[in-house]
């Protein structure tokens, strides 16, 4: 199976739910906000059965791999946990101009925190990996991202 089938037969279904629910959503801006909480433990279980399958490295590559990559997970699970504290936090339904304000910033800084994690830890994996092999990592993990934080956004109501 080539890889584009294999990320998709991974990730299409939950992807193509993704926007139905964020179309469906942003038409429905009156609706209540979902009361759903992602659960992050599983889709971090599934997205690891997804990278391993889809790297497919080999037993010293995976040595090498699997243990900088737990550091990586935890750097950005720190992350994830301060995107749903601040979701948490506000009240969307009656912010103030401050309260709007420092959300929008808040938000901004986590996806900055991301970032920043990303460029910290690209060095390390490249120097355990190939070239080829870093690129396609983040790529995959760019997509298992993306459905985490469309999990994430069918929870977010739109400010009124």
């Amino acid at each position: 199976m080539s890889i584009r089938k294999l990320i998709v037969a991974c990730m299409a279904p939950t992807l193509g739910i993704c926007v139905l629910t964020l179309t469906t959503g942003a038409i429905a801006q009156n609706a209540a906000p979902s009361q759903k909480q992602p659960d992050l433990t599983a889709e971090r279980l599934q997205g690891k059965a997804s990278l391993e399958k889809l790297m497919n490295f080999t037993p010293d590559e995976a040595k090498k791999f699997w243990p900088l990559y737990q550091q990586y997970e935890t750097e950005m699970e720190k992350i994830d946990a301060r995107h749903l504290q601040e979701l948490q936090n506000f009240g969307y339904a009656n912010l103030t101009e401050n309260d709007a304000a420092n959300k929008l910033d808040e938000v901004i800084a986590i996806q900055q925190a991301r970032l920043d994690t990303e460029k910290l830890f690209m060095p390390k994996f490249r120097a355990v990996l190939t070239q080829v092999q870093v690129t396609r990592f983040f790529q995959i993990d760019s997509k298992l991202r993306a459905m985490l934080q469309c999990d994430i956004a069918q929870m977010v109501p739109l400010v009124k």
